[in-house]
């Protein structure tokens, strides 16, 4: 059990970043650049000890995916696909016309979307990410997702029949990103990337920021809960379980003022991580990077959220609503103990792609507008231009650009053609 103080010495040495993978993924990246399909083949036998004849999931058997899974799965991921579309409409941009000005928006031409593939099969993130990009009319979106050696797990390829992604390829890691990036004779090169990945992913992703677009640099996953005497102690550990089961390195933070909720639930919590049947990624999160913290009022909970930035925050006090608006930087935020984040990760309706590693001070969570690009227009007449042209030629002349301020002033004085 940690205070304020102690919390955040720990977290600042558990922070430092270990910079070793970065010469080989520079490599990975200047070779798939170089080499293309040769090299992503390559990476595909060393990485994955998969063989493959070729790339790209053939369109016929992504089509007859969704009949190699049960009728129960189909419908949970047609309702989730539904249910995240809906809420993707709804806080969809508009063009805005404010009278002779006005900003216009248009879907991205070609989107990338990771799928990972390594600790676990997640369709779900298909649905998370290619929704949102069908909702802005992406013209063309694909999908890389690390090979299995009996096939891309059929939930992941229905989930992409669901969604309308295009095109699927047997890539993953760093190699797969900077294929999109750069292209290869099968994988075409794209626009933006998106989508969770592994430290690799992430490091490329920073790295070819710029070459193409990213959503965001991911570190691991995170939850942040709020409990209080009023919180239900199984409902606490088990989210405590569901977020570190993500992989070893998940971070789980658990903030009360009450001291002997924090005993009760360190006092259950070893034996709930033994019946789990993740154990072992389970018992190695929490070993290292579960953070138990003493707070000394609502203030000081509100204080160290803000300063964590958690990618997930669970509020399941008596009343937390009360933290609504005083708690700024966080990913996504569920309110009671019926709105766990597993819900938001599959079937709530926002992305489950958010800002984690304290980056939600700065950043948001995945939404259909990454997926569309603005601009605006300016389009005045005379006298519109005539009442605000004296306010930039006195800028212009301010900052010395005399040209400026010429193609101002001639407006003023001439305005017939010579």
């Amino acid at each position: 059990m940690l205070s304020k103080t102690q919390f955040i010495e720990q977290f600042e040495q558990d922070r430092q970043t270990d910079d070793r993978n970065t010469e080989s993924v520079k490599n990975i990246i200047q070779d798939v650049k170089e080499n293309k399909d040769h090299a992503i083949f390559k990476y595909n036998q060393k990485f994955d000890n998969v063989d493959l004849d070729q790339l790209e999931v053939p369109q016929q058997e992504i089509k007859n995916s969704i009949n190699l899974i049960s009728d129960e799965l189909k419908s949970a991921l047609e309702k989730s696909h539904e249910q995240i579309k809906n809420f993707q409409q709804k806080i969809k941009h508009d063009n805005v016309t404010t009278g002779q000005t006005y900003q216009l928006y248009h879907p991205i031409e070609k989107v990338g979307i990771y799928v990972p593939g390594g600790k676990a099969s997640y369709p779900s993130t298909v649905l998370m990410t290619a929704t949102l990009a069908k909702v802005a009319n992406v013209k063309e979106i694909i999908v890389v997702t690390p090979p299995q050696k009996d096939g891309i797990d059929p939930a992941i390829l229905a989930a992409c029949h669901i969604t309308g992604v295009n095109r699927v390829f047997q890539v993953g890691g760093a190699q797969s990103i900077a294929a999109l990036a750069y292209g290869t004779e099968s994988i075409p090169k794209v626009d933006k990337i998106v989508g969770p990945g592994n430290q690799f992913v992430s490091l490329s992703k920073q790295l070819l920021y710029g070459v193409v677009g990213i959503d965001q640099i991911a570190g691991p996953s995170e939850i942040a809960l709020i409990a209080d005497e009023h919180s239900n102690v199984d409902y606490i550990i088990q989210d405590i379980l569901a977020q570190a089961e993500h992989d070893e390195q998940a971070r789980t933070f658990l903030l009360s003022t009450d001291q002997s909720f924090l005993t009760k639930v360190s006092q259950k919590l070893q034996q709930a991580i033994d019946q789990a049947p993740r154990k072992n990624i389970i018992e190695k999160s929490i070993k290292n990077y579960h953070y138990s913290i003493l707070t000394a009022d609502i203030n000081e909970t509100i204080d160290v959220v803000n300063y964590i930035a958690p990618e997930h925050l669970s509020i399941q006090t008596a009343e937390p609503s009360i933290y609504v608006g005083k708690i700024k930087y966080v990913g996504a935020m569920f309110l009671g103990q019926y709105s766990p984040e597993a819900i938001g990760d599959y079937a709530a309706g926002p992305s489950h792609v958010l800002p984690t590693d304290q980056t939600a001070r700065f950043s948001n969570g995945l939404t259909v507008n990454d997926f569309l690009t603005s601009h605006s227009v300016i389009h005045l007449d005379e006298h519109a231009y005539r009442e605000i042209a004296p306010s930039a030629i006195a800028l212009a002349e301010e900052e010395g650009l005399y040209q400026h301020k010429q193609s101002l002033e001639v407006r003023l004085t001439n305005n017939k053609e010579s």
